[in-house]
């Protein structure tokens, strides 16, 4: 059996016209990538263990970026997740979340006439312009903030630039998509913090967000948001792609939808396997519960009769025209989520291969100016939305100083 259709090859169709058409738009608007987990691929790296300087990238790492893929793919600028786990509280996250930033900007530092740290989206042209990638850092998990505005201020300072409100953890005042509901969206708490990240000019990101949450969020935003790793429900029926009705709240927003790589969020037959394997694991778990070599063998004689299929980059294709179609043009981008993800679509296996996924929507018939607009103007258009919107409320209102007690009352252990 065959493991993709000829219908998924289609991406290799793509003429030499589609490739200049690419190539031209991504001369003009390099590559805005929403979501790249670098930072923690250094971090658990059995040689690197968290030191960026034994991590190289002017040569060929062992993940899916280092420079010379880079720049083959044509990316200029890069938010960079400084993602910490959900499960850190004995050891502290702000602790951990401070070492992602390091690692970060020790990277940045490592290779100054490659990167540069960007606040603005003026700073962004502007490195871009220089001939270097303009790098940026995104937060991936409200749970840094330890429940603290004035945290979020001091990691606003250190360059944070956006900020997913939750990752796969419910939090004191913020449901996940991948965790219990207990809060039915955000608390009063949260909707602060929203605040809050509005006046300092730090996107909202509401990848991994509930539904509710979701919609709470662009109720209380004043600024655009940005989905900065998440793909389209309709297509693939997951709880972490975005539903049509939160799309079709986009144009009313502003913000920005970059649809991410991840095969189990942009194929149906991808994340329907996983949910068979996690089945088996629960069934397995039953039958052998102090037996974890005959669990290990039950899954692995089962995922040999029952190999997982594979996404290609047609699928994700499909998933950006799907956000094309209902919230629009305007506002749709690319979250790759390269080095988070261990498993990658067919046609898109590091970050040298956006050009490609450009050829595949020149071929089905998107122009340059619309290959632009996904590429990075979509994305420079939210942050000066987003910094105009801060400027008026920094001349408006000073900092909050509220507490999660003070807006919601005594926590719950």
């Amino acid at each position: 059996m065959l493991p993709f259709s000829t219908r998924d090859m289609a991406a290799q169709e793509a003429s030499d016209s589609d490739r200049r058409t690419a190539s031209s738009a991504l001369q003009a608007s390099p590559v805005f990538d929403g979501h790249n987990d670098l930072p923690w691929e250094i971090r658990n790296d059995t040689i690197a263990r968290k030191d960026p300087t034994r991590y190289d990238l002017r040569t060929r790492s062992r993940g899916h970026t280092d420079i010379a893929r880079l720049r083959a793919g044509r990316v200029g600028a890069q938010f960079w997740s400084v993602y910490i786990p959900g499960d850190f509280r004995d050891s502290g996250y702000a602790r951990v979340q401070l070492e992602q930033i390091d690692i970060a900007r020790r990277v940045i530092q490592l290779y100054p006439d490659v990167f540069e740290l960007a606040l603005t989206a003026d700073d962004v042209l502007r490195i871009q312009r220089s001939g270097k990638i303009a790098s940026l850092l995104g937060m991936e998990g409200g749970h840094a903030i330890e429940n603290s505005l004035g945290a979020l201020r001091t990691f606003r300072e250190l360059g944070a630039a956006y900020m997913t409100l939750t990752h796969n953890v419910t939090l004191d005042w913020v449901d996940s998509g991948m965790d219990s509901v207990r809060h039915n969206g955000l608390t009063a708490f949260g909707r602060e913090v929203v605040r809050g990240m509005n006046r300092l000019g730090m996107l909202v990101d509401l990848s991994h967000t509930s539904d509710a949450t979701m919609s709470d969020a662009l109720d209380a935003t004043a600024a655009p948001v940005i989905f900065s790793h998440s793909s389209a429900r309709a297509l693939t029926n997951v709880a972490r792609n975005v539903p049509d009705s939160i799309l079709r709240r986009m144009p009313s927003n502003g913000g920005v939808v970059m649809v991410t790589f991840v095969p189990g969020f942009v194929s149906q037959e991808v994340a329907d396997h996983s949910r068979r394997v996690n089945a088996l694991r629960r069934e397995l778990l039953a039958r052998f519960p102090g037996d974890s070599a005959a669990r290990v063998r039950g899954e692995a004689e089962w995922v040999a009769a029952n190999p997982s299929p594979r996404a290609t980059l047609n699928h994700v294709a499909d998933h950006i025209e799907h956000v094309r179609r209902v919230a629009g043009i305007e506002y749709v981008g690319i979250g790759g989520d390269f080095d988070g993800i261990t498993t990658v679509p067919i046609g898109l296996e590091d970050v040298s291969t956006y050009p490609a996924l450009f050829a595949e929507l020149a071929r089905r018939g998107w122009t340059e100016r619309e290959l632009r607009m996904l590429a990075s103007e979509n994305v420079l258009r939210v942050m000066r939305a987003a910094e105009v919107v801060a400027a008026r409320l920094q001349w408006e209102r000073g900092p909050s100083y509220r507490t999660i007690e003070e807006l919601d009352g005594p926590l719950t252990p």
